[in-house]
């Protein structure tokens, strides 16, 4: 079998679909975006594509070792979610072909279901009670939103009390009912987030991501000894290698790579058993497309210690379309009582409604995410 065409559709709210067809007539799906970066990515799959085709796409360790070290340099954002979508659409080849989920080919599931989460909120967090409420009602208690908004270096205690009570609120409103991590999103700074840390810990929430910028990870350590709140963080790592060393400080509970920017399944096996050999939960991040929640799932249902999965179902970036318009067999992403079932279709097990895709290429999004300054003018973290 040969790979003949590399095809890319870019797509509303702010996706980027992968088909890589074959000389056999099988084809697979990837997810090669950044978010907000999608035409960059594009650059890099077409650099690759020149190399791709006439391979044999059921070879894909040597495809990703080429791909990943061969043009010298090598990570980053934008070619490791380049080979990450090329390598999602070589395992959905290979378990086609094979007419295998891919799970099975990486040795059998774990689990019979995996716990989701869902968002609530949007960029600047408002009105999450009464969304968490209609949520509730259809069955989810689990939920994900921005612990604040703008939040300066050194902020006032009034300001650290609007996040608190925003907080309180929910807790009060839903007692134990619900469980909800906390995203800081690397707005907040070392000092703050100490102080966030230990205000929050009454109010019980499941975690607290990206408490402070990933390249000041070496913090997380520091921060974690001065709270009893798991520390989640990943989505800004992008390989094994960068990834170790934030293991090795400790500090982290929960690692959340992202199987469309962390070099793909392939890569993100590895980065799962590591994790595991820190005792270290995976929770992969996952605000993106129906391929990228297949290729997530196909990781979860084989990682012992997978605890949640981020998806993006109805979330406030969903604008112009959301997961399931792409989507032939809708049934298999039925979530009940907060819980997937496996995709035990072949491949990725996420059947691509192309003619779907290429309509809506035909209008790309231009999607970036927006820029915030303080009140004095300078920049502030989104």
């Amino acid at each position: 079998m040969k790979i003949t065409a590399l095809t890319l559709y870019h797509v509303a709210p702010r996706w980027q679909f992968l088909a890589i067809d074959t000389d056999e007539g099988i084809t697979g799906w990837g997810e090669p975006v950044l978010e907000g970066q999608a035409e960059t990515v594009a650059a890099a799959v077409k650099s690759a594509a020149s190399w791709l085709i006439g391979q044999n796409p059921l070879n894909i360790n040597a495809i990703w070792q080429i791909l990943y070290a061969g043009g010298f340099y090598r990570g980053g954002p934008i070619l490791m979610s380049a080979l990450s979508g090329i390598d999602q659409a070589l395992w959905d080849i290979k378990g086609k072909y094979l007419s295998q989920p891919v799970y099975e080919l990486l040795g059998g599931k774990v689990r019979e279901k995996m716990k989701t989460y869902t968002w609530v909120g949007g960029d600047d967090p408002a009105d999450e009670i009464s969304q968490m409420e209609i949520l509730v009602d259809a069955g989810w208690d689990t939920f994900k939103l921005n612990g604040c908004g703008k939040l300066k270096f050194l902020d006032s205690h009034r300001n650290i009390d609007r996040v608190l009570q925003r907080i309180s609120d929910i807790r009060q409103h839903f007692g134990n009912c619900v469980d909800f991590g906390l995203d800081f999103h690397g707005r907040v700074s070392m000092p703050m987030a100490k102080v966030l840390l230990h205000e929050l810990e009454h109010l019980r929430p499941l975690f607290v991501e990206e408490p402070v910028l990933p390249e000041f990870s070496a913090h997380y350590a520091t921060l974690a000894q001065g709270t009893s709140i798991p520390l989640a963080a990943g989505e800004r790592s992008f390989r094994r290698h960068d990834i170790r060393p934030i293991l090795e400080a400790g500090g982290l509970s929960i690692l959340q790579p992202d199987i469309s920017h962390a070099g793909g399944i392939t890569e993100s096996i590895k980065i799962a058993s590591m994790a595991d050999c820190y005792n270290v939960g995976l929770a992969p991040h996952c605000p993106l497309g129906p391929i990228a929640l297949s290729a997530c799932l196909t990781v979860d249902f084989i990682s012992p210690n997978a605890v949640l999965q981020e998806q993006s179902m109805g979330i406030h970036y969903n604008k112009g379309a959301d997961l399931l318009d792409y989507v032939v067999n809708k049934d298999d992403f039925t979530i009940t009582d907060g819980y997937i079932q496996p995709l035990d279709k072949p491949g990725l097990g996420v059947i691509i409604d192309k003619e779907r895709v290429m309509d809506a290429a035909r209008t790309p999004p231009n999607w970036k995410n927006p820029i915030w300054y303080h009140d004095d003018g300078s920049f502030a973290e989104w």
